[in-house]
């Protein structure tokens, strides 16, 4: 089981292609806005002073899009237990029918601020998004 967090994006003119839709940079971005949002909301501030992520993989599937002005909602949750310092982490976007337009799944490594090294996820740290 694991805690989800949802935000809500709104496609702005400068987010637009030339094919008239959200840029697949956007989405990219929107991924990391949703997942730090998620890590703010949770993560005690100790956790959030001692600690940073980095993303070490993305793997987008595209099956939508939206225009200016048209909003989504982005829910991510953690679907599996910590591997030594990386989780998993999936998002859903959704559209304003309800249909799921973009998910992705993004490995992510806890860095230690101090020393820039990796860091182990401890219990304590992902008490907030995993309760395997």
């Amino acid at each position: 089981m694991s805690s989800r967090h949802s935000l809500t994006f709104t496609a702005l003119p400068a987010q637009i292609d030339e094919l008239g839709h959200v840029n697949n940079a956007v989405w990219v971005q929107w991924l990391q806005d949703i997942a730090t949002a998620h890590w703010a909301a949770v993560a005690p501030a100790a956790h959030q002073a001692a600690y940073v992520w980095v993303v070490t993989r993305h793997e987008i599937d595209y099956r939508g899009n939206i225009a200016v002005g048209q909003s989504v909602t982005a829910t991510t949750w953690i679907p599996d237990p910590p591997r030594g310092a990386q989780f998993d982490r999936c998002v859903e976007f959704v559209d304003a029918a309800g249909k799921a337009i973009v998910r992705a799944r993004s490995t992510w490594a806890l860095i230690d601020r101090a020393s820039g090294r990796l860091h182990r996820v401890r219990p304590e740290i992902a008490a907030g998004f995993y309760a395997g």
